[in-house]
């Protein structure tokens, strides 16, 4: 797009007016095409529109920028987006990308890179306001005031000492009735609360929870304060990994969006559709097992679909709930066996209601009680397992650090169907006599 084209004044308006709207659309571009497009826009603009843009995507533009271009970007973003951008670089990349960077953005993405991912060093901010014990009360309110003209957002003002520790934090009415010459040290709170830079971002966000607190800050194993992590940020990190949860529940991507590059939903979706049907095939080579007796009692088909059907809704019910429960942080590990139990015994409840209800629609179309009582037991077996697994399989996954999004509804999937089948139809081969 050359710098004289008639459309650049509205291309201008238009990210200037809807920043998200020009982020979601560069998205659906071709990564070349959108990177011309930034070349284009002032530089405000195009930094702006890289706040919203998947952090994936965001690094394959930068990596096809022209250098000039990527200083000026990568030095105008927020350095925590900037780290989270960088970690999608190949680390000889990285190293050689941060090397262009101004030294004091350099050593603050450094700084968040060597903290391990999902960590409280990972997501926080280094936007605080920390000052030395020995400041005076007046000194501090003008230099509040001055950060407040400069668009400040930090909720807390924390006290440090010469060594940069932690070692209170202030209340504001404190600072507004207290002398003005007298010391921070004597008004501050020495009770105050952080957390680890190590510490795992589930238990952040279970201590806010807890706590109830706007941020709280971070520290190292000596106690320097490194940074805060906001609640609104972690809020924000919750609703953005459901999302992503949702997506990868159903074979796509985390990181694609609704209007991602074709080959990229391609590249994301296709592998788990291989997956699926490799499970398909497996539930196939159960029914084929059977294919006798199906061909000699035809009406069994009939059910099978019926069966599997509702073992699949139950089971999707169950890992709905405990999906929800892992993001959320309400399933303590010590708890986790009285979930799946509870889980189970819905799942026999489920059954022996639909499955007698099932039954006795089998009798009536059919006109064979065994045939009810075939479908009614197969439809208690599948579901109980249903409500099982659903809760079992999502549980087994985080305690083996796998992402329980992204592979518990295939094997969810491929247990109750071929759990029903093998219920359903062990159940005709049983009483096999009564059904000819």
């Amino acid at each position: 797009m050359p710098r004289n084209n008639a459309l650049l004044p509205i291309a201008e308006k238009y990210f200037e007016r809807d920043p998200v709207a020009a982020a979601h659309a560069l998205e659906a571009m071709g990564s070349g095409d959108a990177v011309e497009v930034l070349k284009t826009i002032p530089l405000s603009m195009a930094t702006e529109a890289m706040k919203h843009l998947n952090d994936a995507y965001a690094a394959v533009l930068l990596r096809k920028m022209p250098r000039s271009l990527f200083v000026r970007i990568a030095n105008s973003l927020d350095v925590r987006q900037a780290a989270n951008i960088f970690q999608e670089f190949p680390e000889d990349m990285r190293r050689d990308f941060l090397e262009l960077l101004e030294e004091k953005k350099k050593r603050e993405i450094q700084e968040l890179l060597i903290y391990p991912r999902e960590s409280a060093g990972q997501i926080m901010t280094v936007d605080f306001i920390a000052f030395h014990s020995d400041l005076k009360v007046k000194d501090t309110v003008s230099k509040i005031r001055y950060l407040a003209q400069k668009n400040s957002k930090s909720s807390y003002i924390y006290v440090i000492d010469k060594e940069g520790c932690l070692i209170g934090v202030l209340r504001m009415r404190d600072l507004l009735i207290a002398d003005g010459n007298t010391l921070l040290e004597s008004i501050m709170h020495r009770d105050v609360f952080s957390v680890d830079c190590f510490l795992d971002r589930e238990q952040v966000a279970n201590e806010f929870s807890r706590r109830n607190y706007f941020a709280v800050p971070v520290v190292d194993h000596e106690h320097k304060l490194l940074g805060v992590i906001r609640a609104e940020q972690m809020i924000s990190d919750v609703q953005e990994e459901v999302t992503e949860d949702i997506q990868k529940m159903f074979g796509a991507s985390g990181n694609e969006r609704a209007f991602s590059p074709i080959a990229f939903s391609l590249r994301t979706r296709l592998p788990w559709l291989h997956v699926n049907l490799m499970t398909a095939f497996l539930a196939a080579a159960v029914v084929s097992f059977f294919q006798d007796l199906i061909a000699q009692i035809t009406v069994l088909a009939v059910y099978l679909p019926v069966v599997a059907g509702q073992g699949g809704n139950a089971g999707a019910q169950s890992l709905a709930v405990v999906m929800r429960g892992i993001v959320m942080r309400e399933i303590p590990p010590a708890r986790a066996k009285q979930l799946v139990l509870k889980e189970a015994f819905i799942g026999l409840i489920n059954g022996l209601i639909i499955g007698t209800i099932t039954g006795i629609v089998a009798v009536l179309w059919q006109g064979k009680p065994f045939l009810g009582l075939v479908v009614g037991l197969g439809m208690l077996v599948n579901l109980t397992i249903a409500g099982f697994s659903g809760a079992l399989i999502p549980l087994t996954m985080k305690a083996l650090g796998r992402d329980p999004a992204q592979c518990s509804n295939i094997i969810l999937t491929t247990i109750t169907d071929v759990m029903g089948f093998l219920a359903f139809l062990g159940f005709a081969t049983l009483f096999r006599g009564y059904l000819i």
